[in-house]
């Protein structure tokens, strides 16, 4: 009897060719990518047990699979193959619980694309959900099977709240769980919810970021006699193999952006006794690399005004590296400021990860802009410990720590923000400066590697009134996109084979669909772009000519 059926987005359990970045092709609009396309690049089934479980599943199910184990029996719990979801959905199944990301298209980069795009909410996350839910709902027609949904892309249901019928959804559950899953999983099983354990709303924010609690009997968050996040000791070990050797090292941030959800996260920073162990489960699965997860890496155990802590961050990067049958790590996200201040460091970061042209390093960052007053407004404890003014402009410090990384085989990988409360013409033509700079430079007579991802910050109303349209971009805002695709396209160019895994043969079709495939992004944006009035050749040119050069690097050192 299998009481409980544990189902990853599929958007999550696939390897996209192990291509840098190629994990977003999901929130590009399904009528702009075609299907042969999106198949091939989306690459082969996740594998699959011989009793039809997954092999590799995201990290989030991972962590509920162990959380329940702490009081069920293995027998109990089943962390399906969307293809073999019969297998386990019978009539004795109870919860059927679904992880996700981004179910409605709503994040940010793929509305950022329906920005652009216009047209119908339906990139290819949202048709993908669409039709994994349907599989699951048919496999659980005429049973008692109760579905629940969770994870990271929930709050898109507080926003679009009818999608819950449609869906046929019992529970929808916000935050974390780890301490409190088995007793959720209890509670939803015998339909008694205690609402001094679980609170039946939601959370969600304001224009102004404030924190709004909405009662919805369809929600389920932690009620008001729990604490609000679960202690560090109460946060279980995964015990089966995750999506591309995903760990955790902390949770938080701290850094405080006034756009983000994460900073409000109080900061646990893992053992590193306890990432190895974690790490070691990857690896008997065949896992050579440890992805990392933080969402500020560079704050691990930090000091006052976020100094970076090297050794304790050395302690994780070797730890990782040092356990057996790990080739390759990397951390998801750290800010740019550190790079740019403490080259040294990322230096013997590089020789701990063993990074060379053939390993880069790839980084999340958030850069979010090129504009010292929109820095300052909405995120100034992003530069720190550096500070705009004393240690140049915030353009100045993207562009040190580029340069830093380039050096050493780091490539991060920039969002951009336009649509930013208070944002002017001049502060979006800043962040094409800064763009246009970075992609013109050079460092040992190499070209900065790093790519950077226009996102439009939507605001929720606009959503909610479901007419989102391409009149939200402005003139300023398009010359943005069009200057980051100018610039994804010279990266495709360059790097689409080089940086393609497998044979010969798939390589050079990843590599050319991807090549390709950004010329041809690069000439639509263009074409959107002219017709909006914007100057094309201004864009090329602007920061290019009578801009200042950092003629000392060390001007921003820190090491």
């Amino acid at each position: 009897m299998t009481k409980f059926v544990l189902i990853s987005d599929t958007t999550l359990a696939y390897e996209y060719r192990n291509f840098p970045l190629l994990d977003f092709l999901p929130c590009a609009p399904s009528k702009a990518v075609p299907a042969p396309v999106y198949k091939f690049l989306k690459g082969p089934a996740p594998p699959a047990l011989p009793d039809g479980q997954a092999v590799f599943s995201q990290y989030s199910i991972r962590k509920l699979e162990a959380a329940l184990l702490r009081k069920y029996r293995r027998e109990d719990i089943a962390v399906a193959h969307e293809d073999y979801l019969s297998n386990f959905i019978k009539d004795d199944t109870e919860i059927i619980g679904i992880s996700t990301m981004d179910p409605l298209g709503l994040g940010p980069t793929t509305m950022s694309y329906f920005a652009l795009f216009g047209g119908d909410l339906n990139a290819w996350v949202r048709k993908e959900w669409d039709t994994l839910v349907a599989k699951v709902n048919a496999a659980r027609s005429g049973t008692k099977a109760k579905l629940i949904v969770g994870g990271p892309g929930v709050w898109e249901f507080t926003i679009l709240r009818d999608e819950i019928d449609k869906y046929n959804f019992d529970y929808i559950v916000q935050g974390e769980m780890d301490d409190m899953a088995a007793t959720l999983f209890e509670q939803i099983r015998s339909g008694d919810i205690d609402p001094a354990v679980f609170y039946q709303g939601y959370m969600t924010y304001d224009d102004h970021f404030r924190k709004v609690i909405k009662k919805d009997p369809k929600f389920l968050a932690r009620g008001i006699t729990q604490q609000a996040f679960p202690k560090l000791e109460e946060i279980p070990e995964i015990v089966a193999p995750s999506m591309k050797g995903m760990v955790e090292v902390m949770r938080g941030c701290g850094v405080g952006c006034d756009f983000c959800e994460v900073t409000l996260r109080p900061l646990r920073y893992y053992p590193v006794e306890k990432m190895k162990r974690e790490i070691e489960v990857n690896v008997r699965a065949g896992q050579t690399n440890a992805w990392l997860h933080s969402d500020e890496i560079f704050g691990f155990k930090h000091g006052n005004m976020f100094e970076p802590n090297e050794e304790a961050i050395s302690e994780v990067f070797s730890a990782a590296m040092g356990v057996k049958g790990v080739k390759t790590s990397n951390p998801t996200h750290g800010r740019i400021s550190i790079p740019a201040g403490y080259p040294e460091m990322i230096s013997n970061f590089s020789k701990i990860l063993k990074a060379s042209p053939r390993n880069w390093i790839g980084i999340q960052t958030g850069v979010e802009t090129g504009s010292d007053e929109l820095a300052r407004k909405h995120m100034p404890n992003k530069t720190l410990p550096l500070k705009i003014g004393p240690d140049g402009s915030w353009q100045d410090i993207v562009w040190q720590g580029v340069h830093t990384e380039t050096r050493y085989y780091w490539r991060p990988a920039f969002t951009l923000q336009v649509g930013q409360q208070d944002e002017t013409d001049e502060d979006n033509w800043d962040s094409i400066a800064m763009i246009n700079r970075l992609s013109n430079s050079f460092v040992d007579g190499r070209p900065f590697e790093f790519t950077v991802t226009p996102l439009l910050n939507v605001p929720l109303g606009r959503i909610k009134s479901r007419s989102l349209n391409t009149e939200m971009l402005s003139t300023s805002m398009l010359a943005v996109y069009y200057a980051s695709y100018r610039h994804l396209a010279k990266m495709a160019t360059r790097d689409g084979f080089r940086d393609s895994r497998g044979g010969f043969v798939s390589r050079l079709g990843t590599g050319g669909i991807i090549s390709l495939g950004g010329r041809l992004m690069l000439r639509t944006v263009e074409n959107i772009a002219r017709k909006r009035g914007v100057d094309i050749d201004k864009v090329k040119r602007w920061g290019n000519e009578h801009d200042k050069e950092i003629t000392s690097l060390a001007s921003l050192s820190r090491a």
